[in-house]
């Protein structure tokens, strides 16, 4: 048996890499994990959108790295992924500042200073491609790398020119158009990024607090549990080895949109929407690396769609993970996912629970709802109670025939329940959708009618006021409703 070199042809392979999947916003946060293993304090990000060569540059105050190091990082696949890492490295494949940045520019500049002796290495995907060679330029002077001022004592500057990906839109005489969509991509990587590492912007227990900005105008971090609100229903933390680590578990059911502002409301769905962003939020030494799915443990449902759950990882177990090079796709091993097969139910149950309890189904004598929940053949459907005091009165006081008219109409009215558009209204803005107002008379009738019933079932005034509380449309008429009881028990005691 004998063996022949295979080299692979520069041209064609550093081309291949440009194609693994990056948007801007996941390439910018590739590159940020470098700047944090790195133990910057800030990181600054310049995008440059204003002319036809859009330029974006990282800037970071890190430890920066010595000459052959940096080579030896411009070098694809610098590090193997068996190699052992540090617990803050949050480095995977050696390959990160490489495709991160060939997915978006031509022209990638590494400058970095350490220890007062600055170095730089360029490449540029034109040369490689023209020679079929790997050739890293070494330039001779950085006057003209932009920002190359803003570099402190120690850190590092990355700079992406030659930004072809993302100004490849032209217009209809072959010009390059304006710069709109690539405003509207650096806004969408601006949120990207506020979520995938908020644990380092908010400087949590055990983490260097990081100051991360965005053309001079500083991240906030976005916390997807919303754990600071009151309302936010926390579970304990739990734990599971794996491989000799630990992954930890914690449990998050989101407030109900009547529990916080619209501005909180629509900020914490995400861009995706509740339905889309419930499930799992898989992170990686505490940077966000996944999120919005149950890995096909259950379904995306509407009233699951508050539930979220954090699992944090150490990066020892990427092999276990299949963590990707973008790390931006996971699968969790089989302990932790049977783990995870048996906490879905009760976190969806309480995420159930949060909007079931506002419209509960009351099917006791002393609960009566206008709407009957049904469970059939394993569907559930919603029809109108005919047994409803207000109704069975009406019903009583008709003759047969149009007694039977009346329920026949009742059929149809739930027949003719409008669930998809329902479903979509309440996916995508629930706190704009609402019930019909009842005039006084109505409500008036309504209250007296559901008083007269439950008294002759045995209740007294207190469980007649618990019963209407949380039933509609008593409920959100409270206000008017209590008006309404005071008046009518008040009499009661009088006689």
């Amino acid at each position: 048996m004998r063996t022949v070199s295979a080299p692979p042809s520069a041209a064609s392979l550093i081309e291949s890499m440009r194609d693994l999947g990056y948007s801007l916003e996941t390439a910018l946060a590739d590159v940020i994990d470098n700047s944090i293993t790195a133990r910057a304090s800030q990181i600054e990000i310049f995008a440059n959108t204003s002319s036809a060569d859009v330029t974006i540059c990282i800037l970071d105050n890190g430890e920066g790295l010595a000459e052959e190091q940096l080579y030896e990082a411009m070098r694809p696949g610098s590090q193997s992924p068996t190699e052992q890492r540090g617990a803050s490295d949050l480095g995977r494949f050696g390959l990160g500042l490489k495709t991160a940045s060939f997915s978006q520019c031509r022209r990638l500049t590494f400058v970095s200073r350490r220890d007062g002796e600055t170095c730089a290495a360029i490449w540029d995907l034109d040369q490689v491609r023209d020679a079929d060679d790997w050739l890293l330029e070494v330039p001779d002077t950085l006057d003209d790398v932009p920002l190359i001022d803003r570099l402190g004592p120690q850190g590092s500057l990355i700079v992406w020119q030659k930004m072809d990906r993302l100004t490849e839109r032209r217009d209809a005489k072959g010009q390059s158009a304006d710069n709109s969509h690539v405003v509207q991509q650096v806004d969408a990587a601006r949120e990207h990024l506020e979520l995938v590492f908020h644990r380092f912007l908010s400087g949590e227990h055990g983490l260097k607090k990081i100051r991360i900005s965005l053309n001079n105008r500083p991240l906030e971090p976005f916390d997807p549990f919303h754990a600071s609100h009151p309302a936010t229903k926390a579970g304990p933390v739990e734990k599971v080895q794996v491989a000799g680590e630990i992954v930890t578990v914690q449990t998050f059911t989101l407030p109900h949109h009547s529990n916080v502002d619209s501005a909180e409301w629509e900020r914490y769905a995400g861009r995706g929407g509740y339905l889309r962003n419930q499930g799992f939020y898989v992170y990686r030494a505490r940077r966000l690396i996944i999120h919005g799915t149950w890995f096909g443990l259950t379904r995306q449902a509407e009233l699951t769609k508050l539930a979220r759950v954090r699992i944090d990882m150490p990066n020892g177990l990427d092999e276990k993970w299949k963590i990707d090079v973008k790390k931006a796709s996971a699968q969790p091993p089989k302990q932790v996912k049977e783990r995870l097969r048996e906490i879905i139910d009760p976190i969806c149950a309480t995420s159930k629970r949060v909007y079931t309890k506002r419209g509960a189904v009351l099917i006791t004598s002393d609960q009566v709802p206008l709407w009957l929940r049904v469970q059939e053949r394993g569907e559930i459907k919603y029809r109108l109670n005919p047994e409803h005091p207000v109704v069975a009165e009406l019903a009583g006081q008709l003759p047969e025939d149009s007694r039977a008219a009346l329920l026949r109409v009742l059929e149809l009215a739930s027949a003719a329940l409008p669930l998809d558009a329902l479903l979509s209204d309440l996916s995508g803005e629930p706190d704009k959708v609402g019930s019909c107002d009842v005039s006084d008379p109505s409500l008036t009738h309504a209250v007296t009618t559901t008083v007269e019933h439950f008294r002759e079932v045995g209740l007294n005034n207190e469980d007649i006021r618990d019963a209407l509380r949380f039933a509609e449309p008593f409920r959100s008429n409270w206000n008017r409703v209590e008006t309404l009881l005071n008046a009518i028990m008040g009499e009661c005691d009088d006689v």
